[in-house]
């Protein structure tokens, strides 16, 4: 995080030459279904910015300026995060931003970064149509067609899985991104794809039953489920519930 600190800052360099502080801003979802994603990028960014200012600041055009953090919570929300948004660069002023951390809220607020020019460093975005927004959106992670990739190997030449099934929120541009590039990779490794089961809004939903049922009758030797932490563990639990026990894997959203 302090290098992503550091590179926002960076960013917006020229433009700070008459400025007292370094305002960054952090747009994270702090509450919500994804709050784990969001504290911890906080908690990060505040510790980065310690570290900074510690050491008197980051050197622009002769002098030292302390780095200044503004937060807001998107709630896991595209809506909330685009709000959030302008009103860091309308009202706080923001000279770069650090965010957001679920690809559904990235992809709003990357154009409006954009029209702004305001420099955007997302940690966790990784569905790849992110930053093609402009050339002041960047990330700090890989892409999907890489982690949903990596799975699909893992688990046809590792596990030696040849039927997969796949259960995700089709309402998540994360999610479906996923479950896209490993049904791709899978089949064209060699794999067949028995089941691919969705749902919408993982945030509202405590009921996977039905799929995971339509799943079990095609019996797979994997399942996929690109969702994030909070909907996994239920499928989980659900999928072993009714008899469902198969070896189960996922991408960064469970962290």
């Amino acid at each position: 995080m302090k290098n992503l600190v550091l590179a926002a800052a960076c960013a917006m360099l020229a433009g700070c030459t008459r400025s007292t502080d370094i305002v960054i801003g952090g747009l994270f979802p702090l509450t919500g279904n994804a709050a784990t994603f969001g504290q911890s990028s906080r908690q990060g960014m505040e510790l980065a910015i310690a570290e900074i200012n510690a050491k008197g600041g980051i050197p622009i055009g002769g002098r030292k300026l302390p780095v200044r953090a503004v937060f807001e919570d998107t709630e896991g929300s595209p809506e909330k995060a685009a709000n959030a948004c302008q009103k860091l660069i309308s009202q706080n002023g923001i000279h770069a931003l650090v965010g957001a951390v679920m690809s559904k809220n990235s992809l709003v607020i990357a154009p409006i970064c954009q029209e702004a020019q305001v420099p955007m460093i997302s940690p966790a975005s990784t569905n790849i149509k992110v930053t093609e927004a402009g050339d002041y959106i960047f990330r700090a992670c890989f892409i999907d067609p890489f982690q949903g990739a990596v799975m699909a190997s893992y688990a046809y030449n590792h596990l030696g899985a040849r039927k997969a099934a796949v259960i995700f929120d089709n309402g998540n541009d994360y999610n479906k991104g996923l479950a896209e590039v490993f049904k791709a990779t899978f089949t064209g490794l060699g794999g067949v794809i028995a089941a691919s089961e969705a749902f919408t809004d993982e945030a509202a939903t405590v009921d996977f039953k039905a799929q995971l049922t339509n799943i079990k009758a095609t019996a797979p030797d994997f399942l996929y489920s690109p969702n994030y932490y909070a909907a996994d563990a239920v499928i989980m639990k659900q999928a072993h519930e009714i008899g469902l026990d198969i070896p189960t894997g996922g991408g960064d959203g469970w962290d």
